[in-house]
């Protein structure tokens, strides 16, 4: 499962696209995939509201979502907490940090009551600055957390603050331990960009250290089995010989594959604009995207799949300019296709690509932009992507059963 999200100035671009009547150069008919709005859920405080009081604030907005078997998992960092809900917007557990948020109303009554059939959880936890999210098979639950500066501890050589853990917590919401680097109660990590599980339950880490990405990859157990990381001037680029410009990469996303230890790396490449003129670098523009297969066991590249661009068309009283806009990677389904989307102004538009690349589906996931603070998305195994979209009045969770397109595709 992959999330993906963007903050409010994302929004207001995307807005400000649509003023000027931005639209898909490709004439085509694209169909649009049936969006189910599942729940809603109010702003607040309270136990089953969310917290985004600080869209507004500096540095953005950090709450996510997961779906996984029909629950959703939503990680208010804002809050400090994290809520699990069924597909009815029934809450029915609550991990929270009890200084910044009251105490559940369902855990008063339940211990006043002296209940012994709670159908509700109430975990407390001092969580610092919860990141990412993931859960496996076994209902594990993993939270980046952020360690109190005392904890946090310094990579000389590479100039590092590591500063995060991965929290596990039990199915039944137990606190188990702490990852590092190494396993349970490692070194922390640097700067974590995501998590995923796998169909064996093994977890991924993926982190950032300003220079370069490193992937930690543990068992089920959370023993390390592999650290693999990506140095940027080791990146493939197989455009050198294509130009005399220079190209130059950008590892944008990894992601694993769920039943094989293998990773895919997104690289956007970029290419220098030289000024006819004065003959030198005026510019850098979006040249092309390709997908990368990298096989963890033997440490090789395999043969890349081209991502093609969204095409894009600002048309005003003054021009009328075409420019290439690239896919974000949302993901790959355990039946092996890749799931890329794009903002444009009246929804996203999805690209469904085939392992070989040979097939490619669009579809086009309808949202009103002009009502969206913040949005966040996942991508399930199976291919259901699940949104959490913040309005102005409320947040809304939704869900597209793409899983069920490639299901009738397969059949065919």
């Amino acid at each position: 499962m992959l999330k993906w999200k963007k903050t409010l100035l994302v929004s207001i671009i995307v807005f400000i696209l649509a003023f000027f009547a931005v639209s898909c150069s490709d004439s085509r008919t694209i169909v649009t995939l049936g969006k189910e709005n599942l729940f809603t859920l109010k702003y607040g405080n309270f136990e089953d509201q969310i917290n985004l009081f600080n869209l507004s604030a500096t540095g953005g907005v950090s709450t996510s979502i997961v779906m996984r078997d029909g629950f959703f998992y939503i990680a208010n960092s804002e809050a400090q907490k994290i809520l699990q809900l069924n597909s009815y917007g029934d809450l029915l557990a609550l991990y929270y940090n009890p200084e910044t948020n009251p105490v559940p109303s369902f855990k008063t009554d339940a211990e006043t009551a002296g209940s012994v059939a709670v159908t509700q959880k109430a975990i407390e936890y001092q969580f610092n600055k919860i990141g990412s999210i993931a859960v496996d098979n076994n209902k594990l639950l993993y939270v980046v957390d952020s360690l109190p500066p005392v904890r946090q501890e310094k990579d000389i050589g590479q100039g590092l603050v590591l500063s995060q853990v991965v929290l596990r917590f039990d199915s039944s919401g137990s606190f188990i331990d702490y990852l590092g680097q190494q396993g349970p109660g490692g070194t922390p990590f640097p700067y974590i960009r995501n998590l995923f599980t796998t169909a064996n339950n093994e977890l991924v880490v993926v982190c950032n250290t300003g220079k370069s990405d490193i992937v930690y990859w543990f068992s089920e157990k959370g023993y390390l089995l592999y650290t693999i990381p990506f140095e940027q001037s080791d990146l493939p680029n197989p455009f050198v010989q294509e130009t005399s410009n220079e190209i130059f990469t950008s590892l944008d996303t990894i992601v694993p594959d769920s039943q094989e230890r293998k990773l895919y790396l997104k690289i956007d490449y970029y290419i220098s604009v030289i000024d006819a003129a004065t003959k030198v670098q005026s510019g850098i523009d979006y040249y092309q995207t390709l997908l990368y297969p990298f096989d963890i066991e033997s440490g090789k590249y395999e043969n890349s799949i081209t991502v093609p661009a969204l095409e894009m068309r600002m048309e005003s009283s003054f021009s009328d300019t075409v420019y290439q806009q690239p896919y974000e990677f949302l993901g790959v389904t355990h039946s092996g296709w890749f799931f890329f989307i794009a903002a444009d102004s009246s929804g996203y538009m999805l690209q469904i690509i085939q392992s070989d690349g040979r097939k490619i589906l669009r579809r086009h996931l309808t949202v009103e932009q002009k009502n969206s603070l913040y949005y966040a998305f996942d991508l399930s195994s199976e291919g259901i992507i699940s949104a959490l979209l913040a309005g102005h009045e409320n947040v809304s969770i939704a869900w597209w059963r793409a899983d069920e397109l490639i299901e009738s595709l397969v059949k065919q």
